[in-house]
């Protein structure tokens, strides 16, 4: 089937905000290469349940694709209409199947060597689209904390090497209230800007209370269920007639949380979902504790693009063979607090790197810290460059000179 051909009723199988956005732009989706057609739906379709920044991009999409002439969106999307598609690819249902047709069409580009021009005219699409439409500019200073927890130590390791050039490391923190100050903190801003989502906190282990209440919160320990459920069907795949790494991937992004038998509450959904993307998508995310928090941040920050961001990592387990850790039984495998603080230093920097990708970075806060090793590191608008602190600080005090 062709964008042309597209009617109504070929939208059925869509939740019903999604069915009704789409069905509304089926005159302007006639009018696509097919190409972009079934990459636009493939965000579409999970409309009911998407963060209210990617709402907001698929809405501006389809506004900025309807006030171009139909000669201007023919030139813009030219790129998408050339890509040549292998007869396999054309056949997959592309409306109601877009993930398949993703995959299919992925691996075309690649084998085909159409790769580069297909970036090529993403990124033309993406520039244009941008300067029409911007994304806003944030209702408040960003904040990014992560934490690494107590139980991370590796003496003599020196921390937040790559952060420092960008802010002010501080050698020593004073104080046994930096947790007690980080969440109250939190919470502040979680109540004066109270929006879907604005404010999250990831755990790598037991998520506080305190912080549960009143952050969207996601924890590893509390998906312990999920994981185990996702480890035995990954186990099943691998050790199957059929397997792959193409069929796992495609059997991953077709589990729901129905099918996880995962109770939902009351106005949870988009962040269930985001859940579940976290451990579907992420490679080790069900393994690893520090690969989850990594992970679920980058998500968040890309998705959610938070106001108020915490993440603490917690030791993860020794790495085993794959078969032993995709069997889910291992239970009692030491935890491995030195590799643990050398991966959650690398995600504190590969935090700050995807907060600076959002709009408003140029204004944003960020902090990170060791309470164990009691050092931490200062990035923000008034912070000097590649600075060391003089004297100890407080929490208090450094979130004092954040702004």
């Amino acid at each position: 089937m062709t964008p042309a051909q597209l009617r109504p009723e070929d939208f059925a199988s869509y939740p019903a905000q999604a069915r009704s956005l789409a069905v509304s732009q089926i005159p302007l989706l006639r009018t696509l290469p097919l190409v972009f057609a079934a990459l636009l739906l493939r965000e579409t379709r999970d409309y009911d349940w998407r963060f209210p920044p990617e709402r907001l991009a698929i809405e501006d999409q389809f506004s900025f694709l309807s006030s171009l002439t139909l000669p201007e969106r023919e030139n813009l999307l030219r790129g998408f209409a050339n890509v040549r598609l292998p007869e396999s690819a054309q056949r997959i249902r592309w409306v109601a199947q877009p993930q398949q047709f993703l995959d299919a069409l992925t691996a075309a580009l690649w084998s085909t060597h159409q790769i580069d021009g297909f970036r090529q005219s993403a990124k033309s699409y993406a520039s244009a689209w941008r300067k029409a439409r911007p994304e806003p500019q944030p209702t408040m200073q960003r904040l990014t904390v992560v934490v690494l927890g107590a139980d991370l130590k590796l003496d003599g390791y020196p921390l937040f090497r790559k952060l420092r050039s960008h802010g002010v490391f501080v050698p020593q923190v004073r104080g046994d209230d930096g947790w007690a100050t980080l969440a109250a903190l939190a919470q502040k801003r979680a109540q004066s800007h109270p929006a879907a989502a604005s404010h999250i906190y990831i755990d790598g282990g037991e998520a506080d209370s305190s912080l549960a209440t009143h952050l969207a919160t996601t924890s590893y320990a509390g998906l312990a269920s999920v994981r185990e459920q996702l480890l035995q069907r990954i186990s099943a795949m691998l050790t199957g007639a059929n397997s792959g790494p193409e069929q796992l991937r495609t059997a991953m992004a077709e589990i729901t949380p129905q099918s996880l038998r995962w109770p939902a509450t009351s106005g949870d959904e988009a962040f269930r979902r985001y859940q579940l993307d976290v451990l579907t998508e992420g490679s080790g995310t069900q393994i690893f504790s520090t690969t989850f928090v990594q992970w679920a941040a980058r998500e968040a920050l890309r998705r959610a693009q938070p106001l108020t961001l915490v993440m603490r990592f917690a030791p993860r387990q020794h790495s085993l063979n794959m078969n032993e850790m995709l069997s889910g039984k291992t239970q009692g495998n030491a935890p491995d607090p030195a590799g643990s603080l050398v991966d959650a230093d690398m995600g504190a920097f590969y935090a700050w790197i995807d907060q600076q990708r959002l709009t408003g970075a140029e204004t944003s806060a960020f902090l990170a810290w060791s309470e164990v090793h009691r050092q931490a590191v200062l990035i923000g608008p008034a912070i000097p460059r590649n600075t060391v602190a003089g004297a100890p600080m407080t929490m208090s005090q450094m979130l004092a000179q954040l702004g």
